[in-house]
């Protein structure tokens, strides 16, 4: 039986099967019974993605990067749909604006459906005897966004939510939704300094909006990094739920 959980949360036009060769760096005894989730965002249309140049459609994705793991598929662009509204391609919300920047508008209609969707996953697992403190929801870019989102509202503390090149995606008047036991889930918030997509400034800005809702962050900025996934992210970041697993089995 599964001791601990990862539901790894993908970025804009990525699929999760993709994502699945991160999970071969987690090497350490401690992860021989964690069960991973790598889930598909369902298809949406994306506002962002509704750019035209000279008549020819630009899309706008994020699909992961990681340097040195092998096997890592990228999204044929070919395959998504150009409507009024924007590219049709998985997306877990609607995203109004690239670069993401500090002040971005915020979908939180859909961003608040696809919160419903991962709080399901979650009550899976937890429903199945995985203790919540031993559950981690980690995220690229979009799905670093839905991370922060997802641990946020959900009723009971979890083992922690890990963001990498994410953003805010809700206003200030979300956080009286936050009950005192997310509160204290453990966030991990990490960003490349050279990131054009998600701008650094966005990640940066989530420690101090945090902490007006009295939820501590711990922020690891990457000089040179761009909209990626580093080896260095990865090894803090096994590092780091190994810690709270220990801790939540003590």
């Amino acid at each position: 039986m599964a001791r601990n959980f990862i539901l790894w949360l993908h970025g804009l036009g990525d699929s999760g099967p993709a994502n699945e060769p991160i999970k071969t760096l987690f090497t350490s005894p401690e992860f021989k019974l964690t069960k991973w989730s790598f889930p598909s965002a369902p298809n949406n249309p994306v506002t962002c993605n509704c750019l035209v140049f000279g008549g020819v459609q630009s899309f706008l994705y994020d699909a992961v990067f990681v340097v040195n793991v092998d096997n890592l598929s990228y999204m044929d662009l070919s395959n998504f749909v150009s409507v009024d509204d924007g590219a049709v391609m998985p997306s877990w919300f609607d995203i109004h604006e690239i670069p993401v920047t500090a002040s971005s508008p915020k979908d939180e209609s859909s961003l608040l459906k696809a919160v419903r969707n991962v709080h399901a996953m979650i009550d899976k697992e937890v429903a199945a005897g995985i203790d919540p403190n031993n559950v981690f929801v980690c995220g690229f870019s979009q799905g670093g966004a839905l991370t922060l989102a997802s641990v946020l509202l959900y009723p009971r503390k979890l083992g922690g939510g890990a963001i990498f090149s994410g953003w805010v995606p809700f206003n200030a008047s979300l956080i009286d939704q936050f009950t005192s036991d997310a509160k204290k889930t453990p966030i991990l918030w990490s960003h490349g300094m050279a990131d054009r997509t998600v701008l650094f400034e966005a990640g940066q800005a989530g420690p101090p909006f945090l902490e007006q809702a009295g939820i501590s962050c711990e922020f690891k900025a990457y000089p040179g990094l761009g909209h990626s996934i580093s080896n260095e992210e990865l090894r803090n970041l096994e590092s780091w739920i190994k810690t709270r697993m220990s801790c939540s089995s003590s």
